[in-house]
């Protein structure tokens, strides 16, 4: 193969009157990377990346030719390259912590006699505040107002904080609260398919592309932007220009042909994607869409597909550039130049997609005829967990006695205090049109207008248990919900808006009624919530809801028509009408004309352009906020919401050497799919918890305790929120649901954090053990940060997620992986003494040995484990206590 000089590929692109300099892949081609042409379009992205940013030293002609090469190995060669996302996005959970991580390193450049404004963003960053408002009220006029205010008066220090980092920061802009989900805003307004920068006195362009502080920002990728979830960690690195280290991965084709059926929704097409996808196993890969399906779909029904990669488990869910992209871009408001460009350079970059072109080559393929999709839902506790809307009342019985345990109570009914009702195992006591999966998508939200006003027609009403609630990703929403007439028959069936953001679908649903709650509790009943979200992990969406479905939108206002998993609405009566006539799903039911035929008329340019000509503005609450704090923050040491967090105390310019893990204890022994959620919870804080312990040492009523998610600045809530989680099972205390273990040799029972503490204070490390897709779920950066100030040095799993994976390291704690049999064979009591030996000439994937010293009986088992240090740059950022320490030392070193 030729050599391949990046700089010979730069070309000349004139659109209108203005041309740009591009990087171009055919003259790529001709210089000798032969055949990339077939390539899949997310490889070429990839491969721009490298051609552009190629420096001999992060990226070198071996990183151009390893691309060309997949053609023939299809990802199975292992070669590490070097990403350069065009910006970072973040939501305010995770967005908090990691402004919270650059004031820091501020502290620790100044203590290293190093200049603190070399810690900035070299890269565009977005923050979109959009995970604190919660659901408090519901089902009036005045809920979003009285939901707003409650949020500023919660998060009134978070929201300090980040308006003085919008400031101290370059590059730096925050979207303020009540504008919509981050995914969403990112797709009708900061996304532009092609970005452009200027470079040296030339406007160049090249494809966008985005890592975010939220597992779903790979939603954009409906949108030809290939991006996807990161750790804070990872992201506050690529802010700082740090490439982020990954493997080539393998690319799997999934081909779409056909049309949605009529009834069917683009959400019970992603169920069904998620479902094939998990069962094909795609972890670590990318999937790219493809095949005459896509001319059928809408790219709202692709960023629909594109957002739920994180549960089937994807990197990304990827779609080419087609027609649909620039009607898009066009219909939400974006400049004409722009999208001009992004047609050209499509086209002139081979990244263009027409129906009649060659299939690229992929790694493996999988197809599904889009004629087949039929109503669907997700549950009781993943979402990739399909169930057909015909079975689902009668698989929600069977989980009931499966999975909770409840089969010969199943008919029981316990009365509300005060209310002429009861309630019984399988009522629906959430219904929440909420979340990015399906707020970007017109279609079903004008489908369940549409329900909802066929429903107030027919006499309908929702059950008097039901809490409903209305989240749009963005105002556009309520805009073109209120020009088609359908807002008055969602509020009349109490789903009244309650705000702009990510609310049900990440824990923030709010408390139930008091006798209704009470009533749960005093039944021990499995209460239910039906949500149009993404997420329905247990313990995740409120305390006293344990199945959890996803589902469309209009299926949420039939289920909270219904009131019961119990009723079969494919076939039983949703209710009676005011005629005394029973009413059936399909008889409120829209066509799939009626909602196209609204949406046409009524979801307009106009509304996007008027809803983002001033996005950064805010209200007047945020533009009263006052700001304090220079350069470096002024850290308030009262303050419960932000603290500066210890990873930096101590830290010279030299890392210590890396020493072996000698006499372990085992905090916690964990079964499979254990999430980010169970690891470091999002929602609320219990009385009694090890944090809320805390709060009311600290002056803190238990009605201000906000949740673990708006607190994710502070790293004393947050560490004693490590496996808190009230549905986690810790297999060393099996009897006991929640975040517990026992203190050995003692054998005491206590909260997980107590006994890291006890163990902290008697100089012991930890290790943690668990099964497979260890870290499911978002990317949480807590559920490492967590971790490592627990004391953990290592995780040992049978599998990891790829995000959690990332993190661990990026924290300083060693993944391992079993290569045999996992836990389960070891007959762990938690009495074990865990040494892992060989640490300080470790090397990527290295094979280790796992020594166990049985104290009973004086036994030694031994066992081996796969380094999952996965690349030498990993190896770096572990050798150095982390990522942040890595970059600190780097920049400093630099002054």
């Amino acid at each position: 193969m030729a050599s391949i000089d990046s700089l010979k590929t730069r070309r000349e692109l004139t659109v209108g009157d203005k041309t740009y300099v591009y990087y171009s892949l055919s003259a790529a081609e001709d210089a000798g990377l032969t055949g990339i042409s077939k390539l899949p379009v997310s490889m070429k992205v990839l491969l721009e990346n490298l051609l552009r940013n190629e420096d001999g030293v992060s990226v070198g002609e071996d990183d151009l030719k390893a691309v060309a090469a997949w053609l023939d190995n299809r990802g199975a060669k292992e070669h590490e390259i070097s990403f350069r996302p065009a910006r970072v996005l973040m939501q305010d959970f995770t967005g908090v912590p990691a402004v919270v991580d650059l004031a820091a390193m501020r502290d620790a450049m100044t203590k290293l006699g190093a200049n603190p404004e070399k810690i900035n963003p070299l890269n565009p960053v977005d923050l979109v505040i959009d995970h604190s408002v919660m659901v408090d009220y519901f089902g009036t006029s005045k809920a979003f107002g009285e939901n707003v205010e409650r949020e500023y008066e919660r998060n009134i220090e978070r929201y300090r904080f980040l308006r003085w980092g919008s400031s101290a920061f370059n590059n730096f802009r925050v979207v303020p609260p009540g504008t919509g989900i981050c995914h969403q805003v990112n797709l009708e307004y900061l996304a532009q398919t092609v970005w452009t920068n200027e470079i040296d006195g030339s406007t160049v362009a090249y494809p966008d592309t985005v890592v975010g502080t939220d597992s779903h920002t790979t939603m954009v990728n409906g949108l030809s932007v290939l991006g996807w979830g990161v750790g804070g960690i990872e992201a506050e690195a690529a802010m700082l220009g740090q490439p982020i280290p990954m493997l080539i991965p393998e690319v799997i084709g999934f081909r779409l042909s056909g049309k949605l059926p009529e009834g069917s929704t683009a959400t019970d097409l992603v169920l069904t994607v998620t479902q094939m996808l998990r069962k094909k196993g795609v972890v670590g890969k990318f999937v790219e869409f493809y095949g005459p399906g896509l001319a059928n779909m809408t790219l709202e029904d692709q960023a629909t597909i594109a957002n739920m990669a994180p549960e089937y488990g994807a990197t990304c869910g990827f779609f080419p550039i087609t027609r649909a992209t620039i009607d898009y871009l066009a219909a939400t408001g974006r400049d004409a130049d722009r999208v001009a460009l992004v047609e050209a350079y499509a086209k002139a970059q081979g990244m263009w997609r027409e129906e009649s072109d060659p299939d690229p080559v992929f790694t493996d393929t999988l197809e599904l005829d889009l004629s087949e999709v039929v109503p669907s839902l997700a549950g009781p506790k993943r979402p990739q967990d399909r169930v057909l809307l015909t079975n689902a009342a009668a698989e929600f019985k069977e989980a009931l006695a499966k999975d909770f345990g409840k089969g010969e109570s199943m008919g029981e009914r316990v009365p509300v205090a005060g209310e002429n009702f009861d309630v019984g195992h399988g009522d629906v006591v959430i219904a929440a049109i909420t979340s990015c999966t399906n707020t970007s998508n017109p279609s079903v939200l004008i489908a369940a207008g549409l329900v909802a006003k066929k429903a107030v027609e027919k006499g309908l009403k929702v059950k008097p248990w039901v809490k409903t609630s209305l989240a749009p990703g963005s105002q556009v929403v309520t805009d073109y919900l209120k020009s088609a007439g359908l807002t008055k028959s969602l509020d009349a069936l109490g789903f009244n808006l309650v705000g702009y953001g990510c609310t049900t679908c990440i824990g923030n649903s709010g408390p139930l009624p008091e006798p209704i709650s009470e009533a749960v509790q005093k039944g021990d009943l499995v209460a239910c919530s039906v949500l149009s979200g993404n997420r329905n992990f247990e313990g995740r969406v409120n305390p006293d809801v344990r199945a959890n479905y996803l589902a469309s939108p209009p299926l949420v206002v039939a289920y909270a028509l219904a009131g019961s998993m119990q009723i079969d609405l494919a076939n039983d009566p949703i209710g009676e009408g005011k005629d005394g006539q029973p009413v059936y799903l399909r008889d409120i039911w829209p066509t799939n004309e009626e909602v196209t035929a609204l949406q046409r008329k009524h979801v307009t340019d106009k509304m996007f352009a008027t809803r983002y000509a001033d996005v950064f503005k805010g209200d007047k609450a945020w533009q009263g906020i006052k700001v304090a704090g220079g350069q470096t923050y002024a850290w308030d040491m009262g303050s419960t919401y932000v603290q500066n967090p210890p990873y930096f105390e101590g830290m010279g310019m030299e890392p210590a050497p890396v020493t072996d893990i000698v006499e372990a204890r085992i905090l916690g022994v964990f079964g499979d799919s254990i999430t980010t959620d169970h690891i470091s919870p999002a929602g609320s804080i219990k009385l009694t918890s090890p944090a809320g312990e805390y709060l009311r040492e600290h002056q803190v009523p238990q009605s201000e305790f906000n949740s673990y998610g708006a607190r994710r600045g502070n790293h004393e809530v947050m560490m004693r929120g490590t496996f808190a989680n009230i549905r986690i099972r810790n297999k060393l205390t099996p009897e006991i649901e929640g975040g517990v273990t026992k203190h050995f040799p003692t054998g005491e029972v206590m909260s997980i954090y107590d006994a890291a503490m006890r163990y902290q204070a008697e100089g012991r490390p930890l290790v943690v053990f668990a099964g497979k897709e260890y870290g499911t779920g978002s990317s949480r950066d807590w559920a490492a940060k967590g971790t490592k100030l627990l004391g953990v040095r290592a995780v040992i799993a049978e599998s990891f997620e790829r995000i959690h994976r990332s993190n661990l390291v990026g924290m300083g704690v060693l993944p391992l992986q079993f290569t045999q049999e996992g836990w389960q064979k070891l007959g762990l009591t938690g009495e074990e003494i865990v040494s892992i030996r060989g640490l300080q000439d470790l090397s990527p994937r290295k094979q280790l040995t796992v020594e166990l010293y049985r104290a009973g009986d004086g036994r030694v088992a031994r066992f081996p484990v796969r380094c999952r240090i996965d690349t030498p740059t990993e190896l770096e950022y572990f050798k150095n206590g982390g990522v942040l320490n890595y970059v600190l030392r780097n920049l400093a070193a630099q002054d």
